[in-house]
């Protein structure tokens, strides 16, 4: 079991939030024109580039993490399901990883989280992001596996559901977040081998699969 991190174990609302604060841009507004980049396929980190013409954003975001000293993920951002459905998966005897669209950071505080994961990639560390087929290779090849062995769960269908199953893995949708209800506005993705609204539903999920 391989989790993507944003909006599948991580809401991602209090960074949005104070990012928001922090580049003076009203919550509301970025917000909105967040899921206007989600509904146009843009990239949607693009969204303060679109409200704050000309900020580095690179500088910004070095300069908050200095002032605040905080991490753009932290335990309370992790959704109630997250921590009870890992434990339960590992004790169903599941290998349990995480690997998202992240910077290396990202990395050292999901290890610090005390989740006992069996594997924490960042597209960073592996030099490929989603949809990039290279990236699920590299999630196989990292844990020894088959990609057939492996299910991969992620809430957005563009990055998530639909690459993983291309590279062979068993895509599950979770429907949750802006980019699953956006993008699966009829239900359940056709690529997706499952489609969940809590991970919680996963041990009897996988049971079905199998």
């Amino acid at each position: 079991m391989v989790f993507d991190v944003g909006e599948t174990l991580v809401d991602e609302t209090r960074p949005w939030g104070e990012w928001a604060d922090w580049l003076g841009i009203p919550r509301l507004t970025m917000f909105a024109v967040l899921g206007g980049m989600i509904e146009r396929g843009e990239e949607h980190r693009r969204a303060a580039e679109l409200l704050r013409p000309g900020v580095d954003l690179r500088a910004e975001s070095a300069r908050r993490r200095e002032a605040m000293g905080t991490s753009w993920m932290e335990a309370d951002d992790l959704y109630r399901d997250a921590v009870p459905a890992l434990r339960a998966l590992r004790a169903a005897g599941y290998r349990v990883g995480v690997a998202g669209n992240q910077p290396v950071e990202t990395e050292r505080v999901i290890a610090g989280l005390g989740l006992e994961l069996d594997l924490v990639a960042s597209s960073a560390g592996l030099g490929v992001s989603k949809p990039d087929p290279a990236f699920f290779r590299r999630i196989a090849e990292a844990l020894d596996l088959a990609p057939l062995a492996i299910a991969y769960v992620g809430d957005r269908v563009d990055n998530d559901v639909r690459p993983a199953a291309a590279a062979g893995m068993r895509a599950i949708f979770i429907r949750r977040g802006p980019w699953a209800h956006l993008q699966a506005r009829d239900g359940s993705p056709a690529e997706a081998a499952a489609t969940i609204d809590s991970l919680l539903e996963l041990p009897e999920v996988l049971a079905g699969l199998s």
